[in-house]
């Protein structure tokens, strides 16, 4: 059963974000999060991959270990800033050969401090040409369209600007059309913006699930570094339930309700599930999870 098989099924997935150890250390409380997160029986998670590629070993060797325990299904993010073509047909076979069927097709970022920052001249401009590309991979590995599944990005948090909302949908049926079988979003902190972004894409024609993906703030620290990094404007609702001065614990379960009540009114909206972005820490996510009750 493939992650989209999954996402059409009647029951709500639950799935967590991760992202590679930088070192030793790190690599250490990444496992003690993923041991954590498995107990709440997630039905996959997905390995971030680093601009141009910069982690690709150390993303490649935390899917491997997911793959190889058969503790929680991986999904394998893949760019394409800065490599070539030939260098993207390589990472997408050294999942293959890791037993991995799952892809997240992103563009990525360009690299910080590069403005100028041009397209490799052998690669892709594009998520929907990752998109094809995979899938082309994949074909000539002689692995059937029923065995592997490809997603990519959606972002509601801009289709709540009238300013860039049909380009997105424009652009995310490209991606559909390109052979995409699901999206998962970018944070976003309001129901409504996910609503609205489901219904429009479908009536765009985009009739692939779109998952939530959503991340429980813990102070008002860390929700402006999200704002600056994701761009995404969080609520001053939430900013005054997160102003509890030296109150940590008090801001944590305050993130962790806002988080909560937002799983519980997506899922009750139709969502065909719950991506958690944990940033490798699991107690907040955990909590979440307890809160929201997103475990069958």
């Amino acid at each position: 059963m493939t992650i989209r098989d999954l996402l059409r099924a009647p029951a709500p997935t639950l799935s967590f974000e991760l992202f590679p150890p930088r070192d030793d250390d790190a690599q250490g409380a990444l496992w003690e999060t993923i041991a954590r997160l498995a107990e709440a029986r997630p039905d996959f998670a997905s390995i971030t991959y680093g601009a141009s590629g910069t982690t690709r070993r150390s993303s490649r060797e935390v899917v491997r270990r997911l793959a190889d325990a058969h503790t929680i299904r991986p999904l394998a993010h893949l760019t394409c800033v800065d490599q070539s073509r030939d260098e993207i047909t390589a990472v997408i076979e050294e999942f293959l050969a890791e037993g991995v069927r799952d892809f997240l097709a992103l563009r990525g970022d360009p690299p910080a401090g590069r403005p100028d920052w041009r397209p490799h001249p052998d690669g892709l401009r594009y998520a929907y040409q990752l998109v094809a590309q995979i899938r082309e991979v994949v074909a000539e590995q002689g692995i059937g369209e029923d065995e592997f599944s490809v997603g990519v990005a959606a972002f509601p948090a801009a289709h709540a600007d009238e300013r860039w909302r049909q380009q997105g949908l424009d652009v995310l049926l490209a991606k559909q059309d390109a052979g995409a079988d699901f999206a998962v979003t970018q944070v976003f902190y309001e129901a409504p913006h996910w609503e609205a972004l489901a219904a429009d894409a479908l009536a765009a024609g985009v009739t692939m699930p779109i998952l939530p993906g959503i991340i429980p703030l813990l102070s008002t620290g860390r929700a402006a570094r999200l704002e600056q990094l994701t761009g995404v404007s969080v609520p001053e609702s939430v900013l005054r339930a997160l102003a509890t001065g030296d109150d940590v614990d008090a801001a944590r379960l305050a993130g962790i309700a806002h988080a909560s009540g937002l799983a519980r009114d997506l899922v009750a909206a139709g969502a065909p599930g719950i991506h958690v972005y944990t940033f490798n820490r699991y107690e907040a996510a955990l909590g979440l999870v307890a809160e929201a009750g997103l475990r069958r």
